[in-house]
């Protein structure tokens, strides 16, 4: 039986098992959508204006990330337009959410998700989440878990052969 996966806040030692891990679960779910980055893949994983981010670990070993943050530039104008908020002071977007391959459906993921959700509801603060459409596993996960669409979004650094991101919200007692 495999060890329990443990949630930790996010370390800088973590980073070069992150960045193998990213590039490991890539090819077979279009996550980051760009490879290679056309940018050094830490800055993907430790991104400008993340408040949190946890790691997952099964026997001592990272297998996954999480972090939240406020909604910035495109999606925030979206959020905004979406929600009918003056502001995007109220949520936070959860974000740079991955597995390694072998954690896959072992619900890794949902863990640390719940980790995610569950601090930005202790800070009073709505989730909110981008997803791009193609990523149909991904989007039935988060509407399985209640999360709602909202609204969509195109940005202008999304490829013109990609559909176009969603824009989710969890409401509140989900």
């Amino acid at each position: 039986m495999l060890p329990s996966p443990v949630v930790r806040l996010r370390e800088p030692r973590d980073l070069p098992a992150l960045v193998s891990s990213l590039a490991e679960q890539q090819p077979t779910s279009s996550y980051p959508m760009r490879w290679p980055l056309p940018f050094p893949v830490e800055q993907f994983v430790v991104r400008e204006g993340q408040e949190r981010a946890w790691v997952a670990e099964v026997g001592g070993r990272v297998v996954g990330h999480v972090a939240v943050g406020r909604p910035r530039g495109d999606v925030e104008q979206a959020f905004l337009d979406a929600l009918a908020v003056p502001d995007t002071s109220g949520l936070g977007i959860v974000e740079v959410l991955f597995t390694e391959l072998a954690a896959r459906g072992t619900g890794v993921g949902g863990l640390m998700l719940d980790t995610a959700v569950a601090w930005l509801r202790a800070q009073g603060r709505t989730p909110v989440l981008d997803v791009v459409t193609d990523h149909g596993t991904a989007v039935e996960v988060y509407a399985h878990r209640g999360w709602q669409q909202v609204g969509r979004i195109r940005p202008p650094w999304l490829p013109g052969s990609r559909a176009d991101l969603l824009l989710m919200v969890l409401p509140p007692g989900r």
